[in-house]
């Protein structure tokens, strides 16, 4: 029997990097939702369409062939895993993903995965829209500070010049668009599990979801 495992919450709350883990450990395929809004963003603006032109929205993402091979998001056949999380993209995903066309496209895609195999998927509507039958929700959430701080070290290993301080107003509007948007708005699912990550350690947080895997798989 398939499982599904939803995984919500805000920008920078390392949804990602531990539903990646947590995929591993219990063999289920881990879909980045996150990722796929952000790959539509990125492709957007390299076509200079803008987030009001639905039409040729719908258009492009028509024409996206979208899938993940283990960490790497792959679009029309080039990866396109680092160009996504480039700070200009992370400014305008928001934009772009409150867009119903838009969800109602990807939604559906994700969907189709999560009646093949098991799955864990993260995002922002996972728990309340996408998977509203998965056994196990978790909300994850950490304070904007942490959050801002985790990105800033990601982006300068990698390298990248940013402003912590651009960064953390980055989460801040992030936060506040995601949780005000119209359609499938940040939120809590009511039956949803919350752990706030701000004070724990990456395995700390996974063994906490692990906890609550083998309480449903019992």
């Amino acid at each position: 029997m398939n499982i599904s495992i939803a995984i919500d919450g805000p920008a920078g709350a390392g949804k990602s990097t531990i539903a990646k883990l947590v995929g591993d450990r219990y063999s289920l395929m881990y879909i980045n939702t996150g990722a796929m809004y952000r790959a539509v963003t990125l492709k957007a603006m390299q076509n200079n369409i803008k987030p009001d032109n639905t039409e040729e929205l719908v258009e492009l993402i028509n024409n996206l062939d979208m899938h993940f091979q283990g960490e790497k998001l792959i679009v029309n056949g080039q990866d396109v895993t680092e160009e996504i999380y480039m700070p200009i993209i992370s400014k305008n995903v928001s934009y772009y993903s409150t867009i119903k066309e838009v969800r109602e496209k990807l939604v559906e895609l994700q969907r189709r995965i999560a009646q093949k195999y098991s799955v864990i998927m993260d995002g922002r509507d996972i728990g309340t829209v996408v998977l509203k039958d998965a056994k196990l929700k978790i909300f994850l959430t950490a304070s904007a500070e942490t959050r801002a701080n985790r990105r800033y070290k990601e982006l300068e290993e990698k390298g990248i010049e940013v402003n912590y301080e651009e960064i953390l107003e980055d989460i801040k509007k992030r936060d506040y668009i995601d949780s005000n948007r119209e359609i499938s708005p940040l939120t809590k699912a009511e039956d949803a599990i919350e752990i706030d990550s701000s004070n724990l350690d990456i395995p700390g947080v996974v063994d906490k979801i692990s906890y609550y895997i083998d309480g449903i798989k019992k």
